[in-house]
């Protein structure tokens, strides 16, 4: 099946062809037909196959057919690399279209957003916190609202911005169609589905583990060898771009520093930084200025880049969740790739919830000629894990649902609220 057999707007088509694409993915292929059909849709997938243009291609191929100049499309998303991301591609695909997407999202003046949203935007993809900000300053107009996306509901949820979603809903009045896209289901997504989605259908994409494009192995290490383990691998394994993830902004940056002085193109990605330096980290690692990428979780959420060989946990994930988010980096839509996790012995609990998972044991792997006994520096404090979270169950090799979910009456009263957190 292809791209022609969904029956998409003419214009719509030229933008996938512009772009290369010829088949669609599993997620595309399940979900656009319900989303073409008007039905609300939960879509349950990985990151990495597809789910933006399953999205992306039915809102463009409904607004072609609906007034121009008004906001028929709302995508809200948890970090403002994903909004602007959803919106290159919406702008990418929809090329053909006339139609035009807006980004907003905090860390940027307001004024360029509200010139950019009073002009007439079709399509609006945002951060939550900003978003309410420009509702409640009359900047934006939902009144004619379409399609509502809620997208990385669960990383949305794990940032705190559940109050703000809430407060967002509150200011929708009109009925409109609702889709939901995850990786997981944690109970606050369950009832959130509950209240706003009707009769919804769900289509699930192999969510449970993370994805068979990537192998994974652990590398036992004392904490104070962590940055020399780094370094071998990196000399010793051919890796065309890399992502390593640290537990702190302190950390990511410490790294970065090491790396650059053995004399590596390595950036950081954190919260600590600048928009416009975050921009430019960015875009050197997609362009490939810079190999390797050192970044946090958060600020590595909604990431999108094709072409990672590799991601390095440099420090254990904090949740069975946290760990399928990081390594879907790599092994994405038609490649492979490959994670390390350097582990201590205060990550055995989290190692074995990742084998429950992976329902084997988890490779490990010593890398040959590496001094495993050098003693750690006299001033190094050791380092305190923080409290472990405990991840949901999670199941594997479920077959996909496609059940009705039934949901609530959504209160459409308008509260106005200070967010808590952009």
């Amino acid at each position: 099946m292809g791209f022609e057999d969904f029956n998409l707007d003419p214009a719509v088509l030229a933008g996938v062809r512009a772009l290369g694409y010829t088949e669609p993915t599993p997620i595309q292929l399940e979900a656009i037909p319900f989303v073409m059909q008007g039905r609300d849709v939960i879509g349950l997938a990985q990151t990495g196959t597809g789910k933006t243009a399953a999205f992306a291609l039915p809102i463009l191929h409904r607004l072609m057919h609906s007034v121009r100049e008004r906001t028929g499309a709302l995508i809200i998303s948890p970090t403002r690399e994903l909004a602007e991301q959803t919106c290159e591609m919406f702008n990418d695909l929809g090329q053909r279209t006339g139609l035009r997407c807006v980004a907003v999202y905090g860390g940027t003046g307001m004024e360029p957003q509200t010139r950019a949203l009073t002009g007439g935007a079709e399509i609006v993809t945002a951060c939550p916190g900003r978003l309410l900000d420009h509702l409640w300053k009359g900047n934006l107009d939902l009144s004619h609202l379409e399609v509502l996306v809620i997208d990385e509901a669960d990383r949305m949820f794990d940032m705190g911005f559940l109050p703000d979603i809430r407060n967002i809903l509150k200011c929708i009045m009109n009925p409109r169609q609702t889709l939901l896209f995850s990786a997981t289901m944690p109970p606050d997504i369950r009832r959130l589905v509950k209240e706003v989605l009707h009769n919804p259908v769900t289509v699930q994409i192999g969510i449970a583990a993370p994805a068979d494009t990537v192998s994974h192995a652990i590398y036992p290490v004392a904490q104070h060898l962590k940055t020399p383990l780094l370094m071998a691998l990196l000399r010793q394994t051919k890796m065309n771009s890399v992502l390593v993830f640290t537990r702190t902004k302190h950390r990511a940056e410490r790294v970065v520093e090491q790396l650059v002085k053995a004399g590596y193109n390595a950036t950081a990605l954190q919260g600590n930084m600048a928009q416009n330096q975050r921009q430019a980290s960015l875009e050197g690692f997609r362009t490939g200025d810079f190999k390797i990428l050192v970044a946090t979780d958060i600020a590595a959420r909604g990431l999108d880049v094709l072409r990672i060989s590799h991601v390095i946990n440099y420090d254990m994930p904090d949740s069975v969740d946290a760990d399928t988010h990081r390594i879907g980096r790599t092994g994405r839509i038609n490649h492979t790739g490959e994670a390390f996790t350097f582990v201590t012995g205060e990550d055995a609990a989290m190692v074995r919830d990742l084998e429950r998972i992976f329902h084997a044991p988890l490779e490990k792997k010593t890398l040959p000629g590496f001094d495993y006994n050098m003693p750690a520096p006299r001033n190094i404090t050791p380092l305190r894990r923080p409290e472990r979270r405990r991840s949901p169950p999670v199941m594997r090799d479920r077959p996909p649902v496609k059940a009705a979910v039934s949901h609530g009456r959504m209160s459409v009263s308008a509260r106005r609220a200070v967010p808590d957190a952009r």
